[in-house]
């Protein structure tokens, strides 16, 4: 079991960026509240509207908006676990995801990569998933693998399936799939069953984790709906993560951004853990500003280092591991 050392504890002085106040971070969390109350979220998926409506928040099934009250919200981040147990195909590979721990991974999904043999820039296959994911199963700095880039030699429609396959053969860390759909979720999860011997098997030793992520502002559709719901029902962790950027899908300012973040980021923990309590989730974050000039993500900007430390410290106020992109 790998455990990484914990970042900004007093007896260390690790390096934090803290970069709101207690109370300013109680007031982003009460405006998303509002907001989830009051503007609500939007899904497609029909199993995931009957799930909100049982447990006790207003769907609007003519237009998909689902409006949470705040205690259902709250309930859910108590009933999420602190920690998430994210097993490797090999046990020397096996981490655990904890409030402070500091682990690092590959993050994407790329589109191209640059041929070694001939140097020219094209688009990436399948090999190139595998090759990325034995480079990652070599280097001892990453803990997990995440889809470093996809398969375009492949089906669009089986694409995530190819992309998964590929992974869990050249790495014995623990790996996290992006699927689109509740059948390529099941797909994956039977993949995953058959490597560690089955489905009850999975949920003791959860190779896998299934990525999601919201669309900005505001919305679960229907993709994103169904992996969080099947991924919840079969007890592999879930990862949410918002891509929301500051001018663009979001309110220009810093807080505003997180609002809106926050609020995508708990709706679909609500749903995790209204579908099974204590599923294990994180925190998920590649949020940024969008350059105003080339209406283009600003990754790797001062802004996007604000928000991500932002996002973290939002994470750790509510006892949940996080997954933030880096610089």
């Amino acid at each position: 079991m790998n455990r990484r050392a914990h970042a900004g504890r007093t007896r260390s002085g690790g390096f934090s960026l803290n970069v709101f106040t207690d109370d300013e971070v109680r007031d982003i969390h009460l405006a998303t509240l509002e907001v989830l109350e009051h503007t609500g979220v939007f899904t497609d998926d029909d199993e995931s509207l009957d799930i909100f409506a049982a447990a006790g928040a207003s769907v609007d099934r003519e237009t998909g908006i689902v409006r949470i009250p705040p205690h259902i919200v709250e309930a859910a981040i108590e009933s999420a676990p602190e920690r998430v147990f994210a097993a490797g195909r090999d046990p020397k590979d096996d981490i655990m995801l904890d409030a402070g721990r500091v682990g690092f991974t590959t993050f994407g999904e790329g589109l191209k990569v640059t041929d070694l043999e001939t140097g020219e820039l094209r688009d990436s296959t399948k090999q190139d998933v595998a090759d990325t994911a034995r480079l990652a199963d070599y280097l001892d700095e990453l803990d997990t693998y995440e889809l470093a880039v996809g398969a375009h030699d492949v089906p669009v429609a089986t694409a995530t399936i190819h992309n998964y396959e590929a992974a869990v053969r050249n790495t014995t860390k623990h790996v996290c799939a992006g699927p689109l759909s509740r059948w390529e979720t099941e797909v994956i999860l039977d993949i995953a069953a058959a490597v560690v011997g089955g489905r009850d098997a999975l949920r003791r030793r959860p190779i896998l984790m299934i990525g999601v992520c919201p669309v900005s502002p505001l919305k679960l559709p229907r993709e994103c709906s169904e992996a969080i719901v099947a991924a919840a029902k079969a007890g592999v962790p879930c990862l949410v993560l918002s891509m929301a950027m500051s001018g663009g899908s979001a309110p220009v300012t810093l807080s505003g951004t997180l609002v809106v973040h926050n609020a995508e980021v708990l709706a679909g923990i609500t749903l995790a853990q209204l579908t099974r309590a204590g599923t294990p989730v994180l925190y998920g974050s590649s949020t940024t500003a969008m350059d105003l000039r080339l209406a283009a993500a600003s990754v790797g900007s001062p802004e996007c280092g604000v928000i991500s430390a932002a996002v973290a410290f939002l994470a750790r106020q509510y006892r949940l591991p996080s997954y933030v992109a880096g610089l």
